[in-house]
């Protein structure tokens, strides 16, 4: 049987268990009640949104998020996650794509050629990167600033200045003065509110973004003529996007981004934000050998169709109505199933062939 993407629409109609394994699934109902459930958030509270397309890569669930054209900008983490967009951008419902990585010199060519189809911003976190983009005009003879967000740190410690920062304010001074860039906002993203656990410590953290980049903005002179963007969010912070308060400064415009929200993958769960009734993606897998001795399997999915992350559920990912077993172990394309519970239910008793594994 071809199972080549030419071939897709074959499996149209037919049980999902005749997919290839391992296979991705996904709920399109789960999916377009999360999209549509944020949408609606959005919408009430009057703000821009900014969907990050990194988690399924997928245009028809791009289209979705932005609410076929309802909102009209994206953040990607690759390339080749922004040329995937820009068939949407000839439908007519796509504008701007933020490079959501700090930026660096070989990208640049890349992203100038992607300028011709799409607007591009780009993000920045210190002065280097201004060198780098005045050496890239020098060179390349474009004269036009590249319109960038300053990443800023509000707690997760992996990329962006932290307010305390010296460095931030110069920072700032050197985009204002500089030829090759100019301020589109300052930009935060929350990755330690993964960490969360209830609705209330969400939502803690989402005002600390929101404080964060409304502090950095001061860095700069705004005024009716000049306003600036102030982008916060994270999956769980969007969760809870509807405690929102009022009040910014009304030189501010306020963006929501997030991007695992549609899926909502296990560790998802784990934060107590989601239940698993919102959870849209399966992977099906494949019992590959049975280790009665041991009272494990092997099966077809391993870090590659899995995931090396792990969360507050034993493993890297659990067996969909087996919540008992879950993957304890994995290679690059097998991972091995097994149990902690104290009944110590018979592997070979309890699967057959094929399983979801959540």
């Amino acid at each position: 049987m071809d199972y080549s993407l030419q071939s897709y629409q074959s499996f149209i109609g037919r049980p999902v268990t005749e997919l290839p394994t391992p296979s991705l699934v996904l709920s399109r109902p789960i999916l377009e009640k999360n999209i549509n459930q944020l949408l609606q958030d959005v919408k009430d509270l009057d703000i821009t949104f900014r969907p990050h397309v990194k988690t399924l890569k997928s245009i028809e669930v791009t289209r979705m998020m932005l609410g076929n054209g309802l909102h009209r900008k994206i953040v990607a983490s690759t390339l080749c996650e922004i040329r995937g967009a820009i068939p949407l951008v000839k439908e007519g419902i796509l504008d701007e794509c933020l490079y959501g990585l700090p930026i660096y010199p070989s990208a640049l060519p890349h992203l100038e050629e992607l300028s011709k189809s799409i607007r591009i911003v780009l993000m920045i976190d210190n002065e280097q990167h201004i060198d780098v983009l005045e050496q890239y005009i020098n060179i390349s003879g474009n004269a036009a600033p590249w319109p960038v967000f300053i990443k800023v740190d509000v707690g997760s410690h992996r990329a962006g200045l932290e307010n305390s920062s010296p460095f931030l304010p110069r920072l700032v001074q050197r985009v204002e003065t500089s030829t090759a860039a100019s301020i589109e906002g300052f930009y935060c993203h929350a990755g330690h509110s993964y960490g969360c656990r209830t609705p209330e410590a969400a939502a803690a953290v989402l005002q600390t973004e929101i404080e964060g980049v409304v502090r950095a903005s001061k860095n700069v002179h705004l005024s009716r003529d000049r306003r600036v963007i102030v982008s916060v969010g994270s999956t769980p912070t969007a969760h809870v996007v509807n405690t929102l308060r009022k009040g910014l400064p009304d030189t501010i415009d306020l963006e929501l981004h997030a991007g695992n929200y549609p899926a909502n993958d296990l560790q998802q769960v784990c934060t107590s934000l989601i239940s698993e009734s919102q959870q849209a993606i399966r992977i099906l897998a494949e019992i590959c050998s049975v280790y009665p001795e041991r009272n494990e399997a092997l099966i077809n999915a391993g870090t590659v169709a899995l995931s090396k992350e792990t969360s507050d559920s034993p493993g890297f990912g659990r067996i969909v109505a087996q919540s008992q077993w879950s993957v304890l172990r994995m290679a690059q394309e097998h991972g091995i199933l097994g149990t902690t519970d104290a009944s110590q239910e018979k592997v070979a008793e309890t699967f057959r062939r094929t399983m979801y594994i959540t």
